[in-house]
């Protein structure tokens, strides 16, 4: 026990302070061209299928989910690798921010404690909208802005539940969901989202049934401009 509360320690202070993170953010995002959100510009909608679906207990965390992460350890002892992340959204955040994309092996405990860290100083709001800035979302393309623009040819403040639930999807796998690869993929992949957001209670399930019926991609011939 005590060697374990040692580790943890030596782990804390041998992590940079997180301070910098949204500076971090602001010149990853600068550097890819795309937008940065704020807290207030995030659709709840979109908040909530991506909750609902990458980390329903987001709001309960303290950067670390205790119960995911010990359903990845356990697959990792069945397969006998450090293959699953257990990752929350701030993990991810982190990952990308200041780990390269990495978190496996000995980063992954990095992750863990920047996770924790970054959970001092940003909001959830925040931890989202950073997110939702930086996130992969297709071949070469970052944040959700940029997606919903290339999808849906429309603002992200203007979409339906339909397509914020395809944009909650596309973050898992982007070159396996991206819709303007694979509509039929993308299209599965809302499904569950929907579904996923029925089992949290955001929507009914009348409600996921009527977005299941939109159209993948916008076939508007006069878009909005974004």
């Amino acid at each position: 026990m005590i060697a374990g509360l040692l580790a943890g320690v030596a782990a804390w202070v041998g992590t940079p302070s997180v301070d910098d993170v949204q500076a971090r953010v602001r010149a990853l995002a600068k550097a890819r061209g795309t937008p940065m959100l704020a807290a207030k510009q995030v659709p709840t909608l979109l908040a909530q299928a991506v909750v609902a679906t990458e980390d329903e207990r987001f709001y309960e965390h303290h950067g670390i989910d205790g119960l995911g992460l010990l359903r990845a350890g356990l697959d990792d002892l069945r397969t006998g690798c450090l293959c699953e992340g257990g990752s929350t959204l701030t993990e991810q955040l982190v990952k990308e921010v200041y780990l390269n994309g990495s978190d496996r092996g000995r980063d992954k405990v990095t992750d863990m404690v920047l996770a924790l860290k970054v959970e001092q100083v940003l909001s959830k709001r925040q931890i989202m909208a950073d997110y939702l800035s930086e996130i992969a979302t297709g071949f070469g393309r970052y944040g959700v802005t940029q997606a919903a623009c290339a999808y849906f040819k429309s603002p992200l403040s203007n979409l339906t539940l339909g397509q914020y639930a395809l944009l909650a999807g596309v973050t898992q796998a982007p070159s396996v969901y991206d819709p303007t690869v694979d509509a039929a993929a993308a299209e599965q992949r809302r499904g569950d989202v929907l579904r996923d957001m029925v089992n949290e209670r955001y929507i009914t399930a009348a409600q996921a049934a009527a977005a299941n019926l939109e159209p993948v991609l916008s076939a508007d011939p006069n878009p909005a401009s974004c």
